[in-house]
């Protein structure tokens, strides 16, 4: 295995599949990448949303998937490191599959969805830590494919999670007559 990489804007230009991992420099942050990833996907679908439908939500979203796993992976690679903090395109992604599902919402909801994507994000409870830890990397192997897939897994997983809550909120009072 190979020395850790630092992360820096030189390193971020050395390949486009760094540009997209790190969030386009999002993820360069010493403080908090993924929250500043976050608030970049919040940013860009804010402003991408303006033209994208259902349909160009859910094309550029498969898209980004796929261009996804190939940019951590070979990110990942590069840094050598597994699961690096300064890939963010799986917060930016996973943000977009919340935000494209919960519209339209206020700014007050988009702000609640924000902060309970960073709670599991972060905090890796119950079936995000599941998923954090099903794609670790093995004493002897490689990086690879496995561990890109792990990188995007466990924040689709938050975004669910996020969602499965924010429907519970909504559901919930009507269903105990609390409306």
């Amino acid at each position: 295995m190979m020395a850790a990489v630092r992360v820096s804007a030189g390193f971020m230009l050395r390949h486009p599949a760094h540009w997209v991992a790190l969030g386009f420099g999002s993820g360069l942050s010493r403080w908090a990448p993924g929250t500043l990833g976050t608030l970049w996907g919040w940013v860009s679908f804010v402003l991408l949303d303006r033209w994208l439908g259902d349909v160009g939500w859910g094309l550029l979203i498969m898209a980004a998937l796929a261009g996804g796993l190939w940019a951590c992976t070979l990110t990942a690679r590069h840094l050598g490191i597994a699961d690096p903090g300064a890939i963010v395109w799986d917060e930016i992604v996973a943000f977009w599959i919340v935000l494209w599902l919960l519209t339209p919402a206020s700014a007050w909801d988009q702000l609640l969805a924000f902060a309970l994507f960073r709670y599991f994000d972060a905090a890796k409870p119950g079936p995000v830590g599941w998923a954090d830890r099903l794609c670790k990397l093995q004493p002897g192997q490689a990086i690879g494919w496995r561990q890109g897939f792990g990188i995007l897994f466990d924040d689709l997983v938050a975004a669910v999670c996020t969602l499965l809550v924010i429907a519970l909120a909504v559901a919930l009072p009507p269903l105990l007559g609390l409306d």
